[in-house]
């Protein structure tokens, strides 16, 4: 056994809560056991990787992780944890009787061995999450064709960059720009500057339809606006995306739209900081809210509900039902949203009602939008 597969048993033995490890005397027949192997950022990145993890440990195995190892969690918890937008569409949270396996990657060479290692481990289905992971899921996926496998945030593509699919994995991809061009026309309602900014991790067609969505939503608010976007080129520098947000600031913007991961944190506490100086600025978060992080600062955040699609996998998994393909999610499936406005500003009754008619709009296929960013400088196209 090479060194990186030994750390990783041992890993297996310490975060699992039944891994086969222990040597004891012979129990009650385990519960299934679902694997998951994060994308860089791990545990604690308030974001992508927590709403996987709460799908999982919280939701589907009724568990909440601590330093100890896992413990159960109160019912009051798990329904708390959902979310207003997911709570109102009536979703009630019935732990699925499994046991978590999560795994953590150092590095982006780490996806495919940990996969492989939970393959190894006898996991009942197998979870990738993140972009990155597409290809160590599709060769892993291929070598272990009777195991499940579940890719979250990205299809399998061919060497064409063509969309394909295998028969045991569920990629699931997001309609993102629905979500922030929401947080568009929310910053465009709120800015008092007309400049408001977007710190971006990589420039990737991930990210862009980010862009993109949150030009747009601007544009449709506030046509005058403009909106200037920083990429890092990362997403796991807190220190860059804190000194990306301190540069849109000095630029008068007074909304900041932070979509890059740890980058993105670092971001927050820029605006944290500038707001604790007293200047009237806001940030809008992504994938989770981070109201927490800056309560006097973080406006919203647009909401990819990465926890109920690993929830839903893990239960079509358990019912038998869980089939390979393609699927996407965006505003009217529920997979993305717009966290709770909970900050006071100047007319926020009217810009909520103008934020949920545009909401409603994009539902009904009303209103279309752009998946491409406007040219640089400009808010994009009015829809």
């Amino acid at each position: 056994m090479s060194a990186h597969r030994r750390i990783v048993s041992l890993a297996l033995c310490l975060l699992a809560v039944s891994t086969g490890c222990k040597k004891e005397a012979p129990a009650a027949p385990s519960k299934p056991t679902i694997g998951l192997v994060l994308g860089l950022g791990g545990r604690g990145d308030q974001a992508f990787n927590d709403s996987a993890l709460r799908g999982l440990e919280l939701w589907a195995a009724g568990m909440k992780y601590e330093k100890a190892g896992y413990v159960e969690a109160a019912a009051s918890e798990r329904q708390a944890s959902l979310g207003p937008d997911l709570a109102s569409r009536g979703w009630a949270l019935t732990p699925l009787g499994i046991t978590p396996m999560v795994l953590q990657s150092r590095v982006a060479e780490d996806y495919e061995p940990n996969l492989q290692l939970l393959a190894e481990q006898h996991v009942s289905l197998a979870m990738g999450v993140g972009f990155m992971l597409e290809n160590a899921v599709e060769t892993v996926a291929r070598r272990n064709p009777s195991l499940p496998f579940l890719l979250v945030d990205s299809p399998l593509l061919d060497a064409q960059g063509r969309i394909i699919t295998l028969p045991n994995v569920r990629t699931v991809v997001f309609r993102e720009e629905e979500g922030c061009f929401l947080a568009g026309a929310l910053a465009g309602l709120v800015t008092q500057t007309g400049r408001v900014g977007m710190v971006g991790g990589m420039k990737i067609p991930l990210v862009q339809r980010y862009e993109a969505g949150f030009r747009a939503g601007v544009a449709a608010t506030n046509p005058s606006a403009t909106v200037l976007v920083n990429y890092t080129g990362s997403f796991t520098d807190f220190a860059l995306g804190k000194q990306v947000g301190q540069d849109l600031l000095l630029k008068n913007t007074d909304v900041i739209f932070a979509a890059a991961g740890v980058d993105g944190l670092g971001a927050i506490q820029a605006v944290k900081e500038a707001s604790d100086a007293g200047k009237p600025v806001y940030v809008i978060g992504v994938d989770s809210d981070p109201s927490h992080l800056a309560p006097q600062a973080v406006l919203s955040a647009v909401v990819k509900h990465v926890d109920l699609v690993v929830y839903e996998a893990i239960r079509e998994q358990r019912q038998g039902r869980l089939q390979g393909g393609n699927v996407s999610l965006g505003l009217k499936e529920g997979g993305m949203g717009l966290a709770p406005v909970r900050l006071d500003f100047p007319g926020k009754a009217e810009a909520l009602s103008t934020v949920e008619a545009l909401r409603a709009r994009i539902i009904s296929g009303e209103l279309k939008v752009p998946t491409q960013p406007a040219p640089a400088g400009t808010a994009g196209a009015n829809p």
